[in-house]
């Protein structure tokens, strides 16, 4: 595993970590009756993400960038495995970045800081919104990490098929020159 294997793992799994830890309100929006205290429990939870100092959203902005810079560095290559692979990896993560970006984004600033004509039926529906977005992202995250996974499966298979056949035991061997004398005679 290289450098730019390495940064695309890292920056999927961060990112992973961080839906995870949303899943905990997500799954409660998305597959429980909706109460009261279930919306007042996922808008404080990304209330507190969206509050967020600057330092904490520009760390997650870099992993971004780290992630597509490996992404790219890896379909440089440019043959069958990195057309494959890394560009589907690519597609996906670039995926999950517009998620991000166009769900994301918008959802949570309705949930922290609404504007005057917004209602508590909007912010409900920005919840359920932001909810199902995670789940999308989790999901195209995912798919990046089993195309990696394939990719190095893949790369193993290659290499294992090129190796040398190994060659027969000596013991083997001995044993057809035996019988091979033993027909001459």
């Amino acid at each position: 595993m290289g450098y730019r294997q390495a940064a695309v793992l890292a920056s999927v799994s961060f990112f992973l970590g961080v839906l995870f830890i949303c899943l905990g309100i997500d799954y409660r929006v998305l597959n429980q009756p909706l109460t009261d205290q279930v919306v007042q429990d996922g808008i404080e939870f990304y209330t507190t993400f969206y509050n967020s100092p600057p330092a904490i959203k520009a760390m997650m902005h870099a992993v971004m960038g780290v992630g597509i810079f490996g992404l790219v560095g890896k379909l440089h290559q440019w043959d069958e495995s990195a057309i494959f692979f890394d560009g589907t990896s690519l597609a996906a993560f670039v995926f999950a970045i517009a998620v991000y970006l166009s769900v994301g984004v918008p959802a949570s600033r309705t949930l922290a800081a609404p504007l005057a004509d917004e209602s508590r039926a909007d912010q409900v529906e920005a919840l359920r919104v932001l909810s199902a977005g995670n789940t999308i992202m989790i999901v195209a995250l995912g798919a990046v990490l089993v195309l990696q996974a394939g990719e190095e499966y893949a790369r193993r298979l290659d290499a294992r098929a090129a190796a040398p056949a190994p060659a027969q035991p000596r013991s083997q061997e001995a044993g057809e020159d035996k019988k091979e004398s033993a027909k001459d005679k």
